[in-house]
């Protein structure tokens, strides 16, 4: 059954989804395991809730662990994430004692899944040393590092180096996040899923209803930025944006984000957002459920100006889905946004407040041209960051590590 693959070719065409089906081929039956740190909320969740799917209907028998944690090891990874960023983030060795110890565990809980799948992908820092603790392992191991690693504080660089690099490959998103490791190294941009809840067309009179619930007015422009609340993302700074374009045009902010199980910084964050937000009626800040998916498709969707005006970032999925919905973006010049931000074509990139506030105040004068961009960055997302281009370099991927010694991979005709 193809139902779910076939439903993909009106977007992206038959040939896409052939080729799929030729490089699953030689794969029909492994088994793929895929670990991360939580089930709901962030980036990393959501594509694995989409391609797992994928891969078991291409022939592949692919499974999805959650490793379990308790405060003081997501304290710790919150750490490791900050520090890979380049933020001086010391970690205790009593931490990292502990670190390792809840990985012994979650690997004993999941030994025999590890042990005997034929590729495992370890998702960010948090199951790193998931390996260290599984000694007979009959596959190969994948770290796919989803997080700005270009410049991390060294010694949790060290540390973390130690646990990844007896891995068999690793993956990030762009060349300029890759460190030196004893093992090739592939670069994979992330992607979205143009079928899931967050995409989908939606109808304006729902789009509609949606502004209306959280009293956003319709005759205004609306600006919106959806991310998780967290300092890399720059919430402060987007609200100091809006105030220096709402002292000249009539706009109204959304801030919209949910909680992460794997990120304990978030509540202290948005107690500073809301606190920097004051009473303003035209500043709407929204702590949504994990699943609000079709809520957050209507704000993008509502968005004359959609922001993602982060000082780092891993590559910033919520770029992608405003560019999906034909919006232009005013974007952090930082990270995987650089892929998708085109200057003067798809939004524009800022460094501060202040560049954020021109070049919004200058896309709602310009209403065309806006337009335009949109119409440029959807283009953008559909050639290059959609799910079944993600798929098939996993795919390709896989066999590669599998024949690394090959000098030439034959996938098969069309069928």
């Amino acid at each position: 059954m193809t139902a779910l693959l076939d439903a993909y070719e009106p977007i992206v065409g038959h040939r896409v989804v052939d080729h799929l089906r030729q490089l699953a081929r030689p794969l029909a039956g492994a088994r793929v395991l895929h670990v991360n740190s939580t089930r709901a909320g962030g980036g990393v969740a959501e594509i694995l809730h989409r391609l797992v799917p994928l891969m078991r209907e291409l022939g592949l028998d692919a499974r999805w662990e959650v490793i379990e944690g308790d405060a003081d090891f997501f304290a710790v990874t919150k750490r490791f994430h900050n520090a890979l960023q380049g933020e001086r983030a010391d970690v205790p060795a009593r931490l990292l004692d502990h670190y390792l110890d809840v990985n012994r565990s979650n690997a004993d809980r999941l030994g025999p899944a590890l042990a005997e799948s034929d590729f495992v992908f370890v998702h960010d820092p948090q199951p790193a040393a998931l390996r260290r603790f599984t000694p007979i392992r009959s596959g190969r191991w994948i770290w796919r590092c989803h997080i700005d690693a270009s410049r991390p504080h060294r010694p949790v660089w060290k540390f973390l180096k130690e646990e990844v690099g007896g891995y068999d490959a690793s993956v990030f998103s762009l060349a300029a996040f890759a460190q030196p490791l004893p093992h090739p190294q592939y670069l994979i941009s992330p992607s979205i899923d143009p079928l899931a809840e967050k995409n989908v067309e939606l109808p304006a009179g729902e789009v509609a209803a949606v502004a209306a619930s959280f009293g956003l007015d319709p005759g205004r422009p609306v600006l919106a930025q959806v991310s998780r609340f967290d300092r890399f993302k720059d919430p402060v700074g987007v609200i100091r944006a809006y105030r220096m374009v709402k002292a000249r045009l009539p706009v109204q902010l959304v801030l919209a984000g949910s909680a992460a199980a794997d990120d304990p910084e978030g509540a202290q964050v948005l107690a500073e957002v809301r606190e920097e937000a004051g009473d303003d009626p035209d500043l709407k800040i929204l702590l949504l459920p994990p699943d609000a998916h079709r809520t957050i498709n209507a704000l993008q969707r509502r968005a004359d100006v959609v922001l993602q005006k982060s000082l780092r970032e891993g590559f910033g999925l919520t770029v992608t889905e405003a560019l999906w919905k034909a919006r232009p973006v005013v974007g952090g010049d930082t990270g995987g946004i650089t892929l998708q931000v085109i200057p003067r074509h798809t939004g524009f990139l800022v460094d501060t407040p202040e560049g954020a506030a021109l070049r919004v105040r200058y896309l709602l004068r310009n209403p065309d041209l806006a337009s335009q961009m949109g119409e440029k960055g959807r283009l953008h997302v559909r050639d290059n960051f959609l799910l079944t281009r993600h798929l098939r370099e996993y795919l390709t991927l896989m066999l590669g590590v599998a024949r690394g010694g090959e000098d030439r991979i034959e996938i098969g005709d069309a069928a």
